[in-house]
């Protein structure tokens, strides 16, 4: 895996469970996070103004897989690194690494849709094309 992204998250207490490490998860929202930061990264708006801005209600998660090798405790620094996404018509896949001190600790690989709001259904969504624009931001960073 590439990173297109890497940040340093600090393992909170409120991450952890009653033996100090973290709780599953914990991780899946440490992953989550950072698919929204990797477009951000990229060059699009947070998150909450790319919704309003591009019309798009939210990539919801239809996948998920998840490899735990070793525990992280409450007080690590642990290296997160997002790869760029791998794009389908109106699905992505991305690929996180969760190391501390060079050994991984986790890999999660995560499928979600570009989805937008259903108009024939109120308060529905609707699968939608990743747009271009997005596409080509991630072009050859894989």
């Amino acid at each position: 895996m590439t990173p297109f992204l890497s940040r340093i998250v600090r393992i909170e207490w409120g991450q952890c469970d009653p033996a100090g490490i973290v709780y599953a998860p914990r991780f899946l929202d440490i992953c989550g996070e950072s698919t929204i930061r990797l477009f951000e990264a990229a060059g699009l708006p947070k998150k909450r103004d790319m919704l309003k801005q591009m019309q798009v209600a939210g990539f919801p998660m239809v996948d998920l897989t998840a490899r735990f090798v070793c525990p992280c405790s409450y007080g690590d620094d642990v290296t997160v690194e997002t790869a760029a996404p791998v794009f389908g018509n109106s699905s992505f896949t991305i690929a996180h690494r969760i190391s501390r001190d060079g050994q991984t600790c986790m890999e999660c690989t995560e499928k979600r849709v570009w989805t937008v709001p259903a108009a024939d259904r109120p308060g529905g969504l609707r699968a939608e094309r990743v747009p271009d624009a997005v596409r080509a931001l991630f072009a050859g960073k894989d």
